[in-house]
């Protein structure tokens, strides 16, 4: 094939799971609701965290920034997926998807340090409480955070300029949700044999490390949980780290099958449900995980409606 001349007016077709559904519309009503979850649940948890004073602590502020990046991400695919669909328009011009797959690589991969910051978190307070205050005090809390940024952005960075420089062949549709590495390699006219082996070295270099971070760590709050001498402590921290661990299992699970596993696993159907799995469910349902169990933050939800809502309830 001859490749397409890629000027400022070309384009990529996205090809999602919207197209290759046997019920669209029901599909696209779905993702519409799981978007308005995830703006409204992170929105409300950012809220609660900034509003009360008692969530001022390094857990939740942690917290905070997963949720803004599980914000941030799924507003990166969901609005143009189902805009898309209403308009039956799925053109994406070169440079808007260049920018996609920036920003969710940026925020994958923040997310994927943020994850392994927060299980040291739990570690710290579980395993060293007296301490907690000390390793765990304001400017690691931000180095934390800077860290988790500036890494990820710096991989998206120069990802996206190194999978976007290849030529593409005359075929322009992307059999996948959003723009993303292994789907537009598939268009590429050129050897992408290294730059395969490139991207499989850094999908296990973002995920591996991190993930046996978080196993370690659980693997020592565990053995500290299990000699703990009450019974109230041990459930309390118990039901702290299983919600963590329920968000670690769903993101890590998802990016180790799209980043990880050899070609040979993938079909353009399972990418696309993945795909829906870890830009549309998890960021819906992460701040619900972390909340519905969580008294202190139920409490905190309280004290901010009572002092912002109920007092204009008693006047009107």
């Amino acid at each position: 094939m001859e490749p397409w001349n890629l000027t400022l007016r070309s384009d990529f077709i996205l090809v999602g799971i919207l197209d290759n559904s046997g019920s669209p519309e029901l599909l696209c009503a779905i993702f519409t609701a799981l978007y308005m979850l995830a703006l409204t649940s992170n929105g409300l948890l950012l809220l609660v965290i900034t509003m009360d004073s008692h969530l001022h602590v390094p857990m939740y502020f942690l917290l905070g920034q997963l949720s803004l990046m599980d914000l941030l991400f799924t507003s990166v695919v969901t609005p143009k997926a189902v805009i898309d669909y209403l308009l039956r328009d799925n053109t994406i011009t070169f440079e808007s998807c260049a920018l996609q797959m920036f920003l969710a690589l940026t925020l994958g991969g923040a997310e994927d340090l943020l994850l392994a910051f927060m299980a040291y978190d739990r570690y710290v307070a579980i395993c060293h409480p007296l301490n907690y205050m000390i390793f765990m005090r304001p400017s690691i809390c931000w180095l934390m955070v800077a860290t988790s940024w500036i890494l990820a952005s710096l991989m998206a960075l120069g990802y996206t300029t190194y999978t976007m420089q290849y030529p593409f062949c005359k075929s322009r549709k992307i059999r996948h949700l959003l723009c993303e590495i292994p789907p537009l390699l598939k268009l590429a006219c050129a050897d992408i044999s290294t730059y395969e082996l490139m991207v499989y070295v850094m999908g296990v270099t973002f995920l591996i490390p991190p993930l046996a971070a978080i196993l370690a760590s659980y693997s020592l709050i565990l053995f500290t949980v299990l000699h703990m001498p009450s019974n109230e402590s041990r459930k309390k921290a118990l039901v702290t780290c299983s919600s963590h661990l329920t968000v670690v299992g769903m993101f890590y699970g998802a990016a180790t099958f799209m980043y990880v596993l050899p070609n040979s696993f993938h079909s353009p159907r399972q990418d696309n449900i993945i795909s829906v799995f870890y830009t549309i469910v998890t960021p819906a349902l992460n701040p619900l995980i972390y909340s519905l169990r969580n008294k202190e933050f139920t409490g905190a939800l309280i004290r901010v409606l009572g002092r912002y809502i109920l007092p204009e309830n008693r006047i009107i």
